[in-house]
Formats: structure tokens, C-alpha cells, sequence
């Protein structure tokens, strides 16, 4: 009866969660011709993770893996856990926990470079800018940038100059330089290059030059307000880790494992992974900053 209850749990939460990740159905691939950089077409559900896993440079990773190591992590977990402590309620709690984790250092891995990021691309963009004054034409303004610009940049525009190299076709290659990016404030600059390359117009560097502007003062911004509610995430993250610690050692103690195992234990168990999860969620919503979507994909 434990076993079962504990599954169910475990298959209601794993539930929950796949509901987050909202399918994309008008996106079946990225770049010009539904497939992204890395290969063959992605489905709208793998969109966000791709994105993630692009911005947390690790790009040689899939979906799919990402996926599979998520339930990999877990599944050991819980065995591991299960052989330890003769209980199945306990042992997909702490399998569900390290699910999570993969995901979790993606997810950190990727908010830590978005930060990088957001602090170098005032000084990508002044050197776009300064070629474009200087009468480059725009593939070579980009081009320049494998040189000139920030290190953590330059892999991404010396990929797309080799690509604009190789086919000569400026639109595709800035679409597979926005799937490299994976960032919002690049999907901003290739959309305005494509406009400009094909409307023509003569406010492209005052337009470069009021985004570089405009980016140095929300970097200068949201740094200010992630110093002062920095506290606020680590609090929230020590009392939803504090629970469960205590719930690994009482698991070494058989008559509180018995106790687990019954069904008023379960739903103990239950209760409190939706309080946690609830709890969690509630706090980050009320203290981190929000993150700018990419609209122009």
C-alpha cells in the first residue's frame, strides 16, 4: 500500500511538473529552415530547454539528455535512498529532489552568464556602432566582433561570419547566430541589421547607439537590486532545504521510517513537497527580478 501511494505521488508531482514547459506549437525549429544550429528540427516543448541549455553554454547537450539525466539522477536517487531506508514514500521524495538537480545547476549556470552577458553587450554593441561609423558593411560590423569584442562573445560572431562566408546569405546566418546567442538582446540587434539590410534606412547607429545606452542602465539597475534581495532567494532556498534534511536523518531511524510507510505518513510527505514546492515558488516570484523574454526569436 506504501508502494503504491508513493508512486502515485511520485507520478502526481512528475505531472506537475511537465505542465510548466507549455508546448510552442507554432515553433517546430529554429533558424530559417526549422532546424537549429545543432541539428535536426526541435519539437515547441524542447524550445525553452534548448534555450537554456544554450545560454548556460552547454550546447553539445540535447533536450532529450537533459531529460534523460534528469531521470537518471533521479531513479538512482531513489533506489539508492530505497535500499537505505526501506521506504518507498521517502525514497520518491528524495528521487524527485534529485531530479531537480541537473535542471536546477542549468538553470543557475545560465541566470550566472545572463549576468556576464548583460554587462558585455553595451561594449559589443558600442563596437558594432564603431564599425558601422566607420563604413563597414553589416555581415563585416558583425564579423569584426570574433575580434574586437567581448571573449565570451566572439565564438558566436566568428561562427557567423564563417557561415556568411560559406553561403553568402546574411539572413540565414543571422538566424543561426540568434540560435547561438539564445538572448534576447541579440535577437534585438540581428532583427534590427535585418531591417536595416533590407529597407535601408540612416538611424542604425543612433538606434545602436540609444540601445547601448539603455543597456548599461538596466545593467546598473537590476545589479543594485540583486544586491539587496540576493538574501531574500537564499533564505527561501535554505528553508525549503532545511525540511528535507531533517526528513534524510530521521530516515535512518526505523520506527520513524515505519511511520512514513503508513498512509497518514504518505500524505504527511505529500503535503509537505506541495507546501515546499508552493512555498518556494511563491518566494521567488515575490523577490527575483523577471527575465526578458525572447519575442523576436
Amino acid at each position: 500500500m506504501g508502494a503504491a501511494l508513493g508512486l502515485s505521488l511520485g507520478i502526481g508531482l512528475f505531472c506537475l511538473w511537465w505542465s510548466c514547459w507549455a508546448p510552442d506549437p507554432d515553433r517546430a525549429g529554429t533558424g530559417a529552415g526549422g532546424s537549429g544550429f545543432g541539428g535536426g528540427p526541435i519539437s515547441g516543448w524542447s524550445v525553452r530547454i534548448r534555450d537554456l541549455l544554450v545560454q548556460a553554454d552547454v550546447q553539445s547537450v540535447s533536450p532529450q539528455a537533459m531529460i534523460a539525466s534528469c531521470a537518471g539522477v533521479g531513479l538512482t536517487v531513489a533506489l539508492a535512498v530505497l535500499v537505505l531506508s526501506q521506504s518507498p514514500p521517502i525514497a520518491v521524495c528524495f528521487g524527485l529532489i534529485a531530479a531537480w538537480l541537473p535542471a536546477g545547476l542549468v538553470l543557475g549556470r545560465a541566470r550566472r552568464r545572463r549576468a556576464v552577458l548583460r554587462e558585455l553587450w553595451p561594449e559589443a554593441v558600442d563596437n558594432l556602432s564603431s564599425g558601422v561609423r566607420a563604413g563597414l558593411s553589416l555581415p563585416e560590423a558583425l564579423g569584426q566582433l570574433a575580434e574586437r569584442g567581448p571573449e565570451p562573445l566572439r565564438p558566436a560572431f566568428a561562427a557567423f561570419a564563417r557561415d556568411y562566408r560559406a553561403t553568402g546569405r546574411f539572413g540565414e546566418a543571422l538566424d543561426d547566430l540568434k540560435d547561438r546567442l539564445a538572448d534576447p538582446v541579440a535577437d534585438r540587434i540581428c532583427e534590427a541589421l535585418r531591417i536595416t539590410r533590407e529597407v535601408g534606412g540612416s538611424d542604425l547607429g543612433r538606434l545602436l547607439r540609444s540601445l547601448s545606452a539603455f543597456l548599461r542602465e538596466d545593467a546598473r539597475t537590476r545589479a543594485e537590486l540583486q544586491a539587496r534581495q540576493s538574501w531574500t532567494v537564499n533564505a527561501a532556498r535554505l528553508a525549503v532545504a532545511a525540511p528535507w534534511a531533517v526528513l534524510g536523518i530521521l530516515a535512518t531511524r526505523p520506527e520513524s521510517v515505519r511511520a512514513y510507510n503508513s498512509g497518514p505518513g504518505v500524505l504527511v510527505l505529500a503535503i509537505g513537497a506541495g507546501l515546499s514546492v508552493l512555498a518556494y515558488r511563491l518566494m521567488l516570484l515575490l523577490a527575483r527580478l523577471p527575465e526578458e523574454q525572447r519575442v523576436l526569436r
